[in-house]
């Protein structure tokens, strides 16, 4: 249980951070096959937050706080970098609808 506390006490700040990657940007079409890839990218930010933060926690010298910390910095690392890649490319693979002008 030691090696989630990192994940838990972010778990906040990740439900944060996944809804604003879920509702924006507001100009991009709403499909059945964007919410698909939403909910992959978001399934594998948390998978791979967990995995990174029990890789941290196991790899730290030891010591009463520095597992904590290099598990809560690769977790959060690794959330925010897959997130940050899947809004990339959902930019990409989801293009913007132009907005009409009257």
């Amino acid at each position: 249980m030691a090696a989630n506390l990192a994940l838990i006490l972010f778990l906040p700040w990740f439900a944060i951070l996944a809804a604003l990657y879920w509702f924006y940007p507001r100009h991009t079409p709403v499909t059945p096959a964007r919410r698909r890839y939403d909910l992959a990218v978001l399934a594998a930010a948390f998978a791979l937050s967990l995995l990174a933060g029990r890789y941290g926690f196991g790899s730290a010298d030891p010591g009463p706080i520095w597992k904590q910390v290099l598990a809560t910095l690769y977790a959060y690392k690794s959330f925010l970098a897959v997130v940050a890649i899947g809004w990339w490319y959902r930019g990409r693979r989801f293009p913007a609808v132009p907005a009409d002008r009257d």
